[in-house]
Parts: structure tokens; sequence; C-alpha cells
């Protein structure tokens, strides 16, 4: 327990400065952001509580809002893929799971990996730009916005995923 702790505290610290001083003056074409900080919301541990869960998905936004000077826009919106973690994980994965696993792609298999962490991802930006945005003054632009940094996040939450496969298995 004491280990996955650990691991999960040094994650959120690695992306949490991975976020604010490389991905946050990241700005494609002044449309694409890329959140990969997320993936550390994704990738905690099934074995710990819902309420807890969500408590340290508040924290890790309220974390990227200190440093982003967002007041309040990213812990609202990971508060919210917090909550919404746990019955994902259900409609996507079949099979009884072991409360130590982590999401990943051995655990839920790839496909089901794929399908949670595009829908959590997509949820946390549709939130965060709808806050951001305050709002519908150029649907088509914030469209453009959500769908533009889904992709890119996604994109990235996989690669790391298939890094972080490999890598295990070569151990």
């Amino acid at each position: 327990m004491i280990k996955t702790v650990l691991k999960t505290i040094l994650r959120l610290a690695v992306f949490v400065l991975l976020q604010v001083w490389i991905l946050n003056r990241l700005h494609l074409f002044g449309i694409v952001e890329p959140f990969l900080y997320i993936y550390v919301i994704l990738k905690l541990p099934i074995s710990i509580s819902r309420s807890h869960g969500i408590l340290i998905s508040f924290l890790s936004g309220f974390v990227i809002d200190v440093f982003s000077n967002t007041p309040g826009m990213h812990a609202a919106a990971c508060t919210l893929i917090g909550f919404l973690r746990y019955p994902l994980m259900g409609v996507y994965v079949e099979k009884e799971l072991a409360a130590h696993v982590t999401p990943s792609y051995h655990t839920f298999g790839v496909a089901a990996f794929m399908r949670y962490a595009a829908t959590l991802t997509a949820i946390h930006h549709v939130a965060l730009f709808l806050i951001e945005s305050v709002s519908l003054f150029d649907p088509a632009f914030l469209f453009l916005r959500i769908f533009a940094s889904v992709m890119l996040t996604t994109v990235c939450i996989f690669v790391l995923e298939a890094f972080h496969v490999k890598r295990r298995s070569n151990d």
C-alpha cells in the first residue's frame, strides 16, 4: 500500500512539473493545448476509494490551477473526472479486476483502456474549456479547441501507456 501511495505521489509530482514547466507553454497553432497531467488520475489504483480518488483528482487540478493562474478551472474538471472514473471503469471493463491493479493496457485490455482514457480525457477537456470560455460566443472555435486538444492529449496518453507496457515487459 505504501509503495502504491509513494508511486502515485511521485507520478503526480513529475506530471505536474511537466505540465507547468513545459506543456502549459505549448499552444499549437493557438488552438491545441495538451493536458497530460490527467494521466495520473487515469492511472490511480482501482483499490483506492472513490472519495480518495476524487480528493486526489481535486488536489491535482488545484496544484495546476495554482501554477497556471487559472482559478479553479482545472480543479473542477479534474474533480469531475475523478467522480466519473469509477462508473466508467464498470462500463468499459467487463471482467472482475483485482484491487491492487491500476488501469492499463494489460489490466483492462487495449481497446477498453483506450475507450476509458479517451472518454475521461474528453470529459475533462469539455468541462475545462466550457468553464474557461464562460459563454458559447464562438462555438465553432470552442469545438475545434476541445476536439484538437482531446486528440493530442489522448494520443500522448496512449504513447505513454505503450512505453509503460513495453518497459514493464522488458523488466
